[in-house]
């Protein structure tokens, strides 16, 4: 990848909005992926949801459970920090699609009915900061101000 290019992927000129939206879903985001990685917050850890993901056909199962997990723990870290926000958010975006519509699609939008709408609202801002990126107080910003050196 060329410095031109990093520097583009890596800019943002989003201001105070764009960590309002990232450091709350990141969290978010980390918290659900260690549920799936470590058995925290009274998640099942990579065995437990590895054989949840194999029951519902996302197979293999403890391979969707890592990449699942790491993806949003991984994802969710980046995003709260502004590093590589928009690939972590884009990666984040995807995740949140597949389990719309592997896990929560058929249950209709309402969470209770273990629907979509939560999974939505985490992709509409996935997305969001895959466009506009991290913003003002990012690492993104130190990179970028080190990669144009």
């Amino acid at each position: 990848m060329s410095k031109q290019t990093m520097i583009q992927l890596l800019t943002s000129n989003a201001g105070l909005a764009a960590t309002v939206l990232r450091i709350p879903v990141g969290l978010i985001l980390a918290a659900h992926g260690a549920q799936k990685l470590f058995a925290w917050f009274g998640g099942y850890g990579l065995e437990g949801t590895g054989q949840w993901m194999a029951s519902i056909g996302l197979e293999p199962g403890f391979l969707m459970a890592l990449a699942a997990g790491s993806a949003e723990f991984f994802g969710g870290l980046a995003l709260v920090l502004g590093l590589l926000t928009r690939p972590a958010a884009l990666v984040s975006a995807f995740t949140m699609l597949v389990a719309i519509f592997a896990v929560h699609f058929e249950n209709g939008l309402f969470m209770s009915n273990n629907g979509y709408e939560y999974a939505l609202t985490l992709f509409v801002v996935s997305i969001a900061l895959t466009i506009q990126g991290a913003g003002k107080f990012a690492l993104d910003n130190q990179l970028v101000k080190a990669i144009a050196k």
